[in-house]
């Protein structure tokens, strides 16, 4: 059994475990979570809107962090864990903002409006956005990683506003809305289940983009072995 073979087997036991999880709590928010009295079957939105917020929020902090880690060791291993999270950071923020748009249109009668949480909440998408242009643009590894890395540290003074937003600037969006005990569970199993999911895909994605650096170290020593026996 080679090594990808065993690296294939060594995960199959944790994506059959996440689909499980995946499963169980679309089903509970699907089917039995109680229907709410408003709003109606359109809350069922929040379960996954919250969900993917919590972990746009927890993927720019990674970034965040990793980038830190970068600029100051200028080590690429850091530059992966800190991509990785600014992918996933950056579908998370792009689901929360197209769910919450769904949610808003029904409850308050339109699909944006500049609430301070739906603002900073854009502005984190947009500074995940700039990362991956930056990554997508500049072909020097340590260049688009020092440039996407300050980008990513400036945008950790965001986290906090996105957080508190709602508490510190007035606003329509809820701060914590009332929910039966039932929703409650349902929520922090969607939140639960939604957290091992895209973990699993982010650590899945980083050892990916690991692969990609050591073979394109690989190939560089390869040309480097061929010019030298052409000169020689």
């Amino acid at each position: 059994m080679n090594q990808h073979t065993k690296s294939h087997s060594h995960f199959r036991p944790i994506y059959v475990g996440t689909a499980c999880v995946m499963t169980a709590a679309l089903v509970m928010a699907l089917y039995f979570a109680p229907t709410e009295e408003t709003m109606g079957h359109v809350q069922r939105i929040l379960y996954l809107h919250v969900s993917v917020a919590w972990i746009g929020l927890l993927g720019f902090a990674v970034m965040g962090a990793a980038a830190m880690a970068y600029l100051f060791r200028r080590d690429l291993d850091w530059d992966c864990w800190s991509q990785a999270a600014n992918e996933v950071g950056w579908l998370c923020c792009s689901l929360t903002l197209l769910t919450g748009s769904l949610w808003a249109h029904s409850a308050w009668g339109t699909w944006w409006t500049w609430d301070p949480r739906l603002t900073t909440m854009f502005i984190l998408w947009a500074l995940c956005s700039c990362c991956l242009v930056v990554r997508g643009s500049i072909e020097h590894p340590h260049h688009k990683a020092r440039l996407a890395g300050i980008i990513a540290v400036l945008g950790l003074i965001d986290l906090p506003l996105v957080v508190m937003a709602t508490r510190w600037f007035r606003g329509v969006h809820p701060v914590s809305p009332e929910m039966e005990p039932t929703m409650r569970i349902t929520l922090l199993l969607n939140v639960v289940a939604f957290t091992i999911f895209f973990t699993v895909l982010f650590l899945r994605r980083r050892s990916q983009l690991l692969s990609e650096r050591l073979l394109h170290s690989l190939e560089i020593q390869t040309l480097k072995i061929r010019e030298m026996e052409i000169l020689t």
